[in-house]
């Protein structure tokens, strides 16, 4: 099993119910800020209107997707809705090497085992303002029938449950209220010592020279 290289990136993983905002939050963060990166996964789900091969996903059939497994080719990978997610090591292996952070969107399994194996990582979980505030969300995507919908509310409670074991909560009521809390955390994790340090290895140096 291939290490992840984290001595000058960070990896953030970030859940959210389906429905909460998670992606349209994180396009923006990454438009504000610079050096972060979103962890482009696999999955066996169909494409949907406007999401673009090697831009959203990687979409696989069934059988690439099981062969991908056996060359243990994925950090992590779950089953989602009848349809299977995976994140590629070395993908967020070079990614991080270059020095940039990494969102990475995940359900509350995959985030369990990020965090098992990879304690340096930082969670974030987003909730919605209310309940009725999530059904309309996924009402208004105009996507899904009625019974599909109820299927996913009952998820997202199950989902919902396990805030409290990532880092972070941010709250989507207000869209941009939302995304400068996430710029605050990303911010904070790279103004801490330990990365300062490797960051300004050169100046810290010669101040104290």
């Amino acid at each position: 099993m291939s290490e992840i290289n984290t001595a000058s990136g960070t990896l953030f993983v970030v859940s959210a119910p389906s429905g909460a905002g998670k992606t349209s939050l994180l396009k923006q963060l990454i438009y504000q800020l610079d050096n972060v990166e979103t962890s482009i996964s696999h999955t066996t789900r169909d494409k949907r209107s406007g999401e673009e091969e090697g831009v959203d996903y990687y979409f696989v059939s069934l059988s690439e997707f099981q062969q991908l497994i056996t060359e243990q080719a994925f950090f992590e990978h779950a089953e989602v809705f009848g349809n299977y997610y995976g994140t590629s090591k070395a993908s967020i292996d070079r990614q991080l090497a270059l020095g940039n952070d990494v969102i990475l969107e995940i359900d509350w399994q995959g985030a369990r085992q990020i965090r098992e194996q990879l304690p340096e990582s930082r969670s974030i979980f987003i909730l919605p303002p209310s309940k009725e505030a999530l059904r309309l969300r996924l009402e208004g995507r105009g996507q899904d029938e009625a019974d599909v919908i109820d299927n996913r509310m009952c998820a997202a409670k199950n989902e919902m449950s396990h805030f409290d074991e990532y880092d972070y909560l941010v709250i989507n009521d207000n869209f941009s209220v939302a995304v400068e809390e996430l710029k605050a955390i990303i911010i904070a994790e790279r103004q801490k010592i330990v990365t300062q340090k490797k960051i300004h290895a050169h100046l810290l140096s010669n101040l104290l020279d």
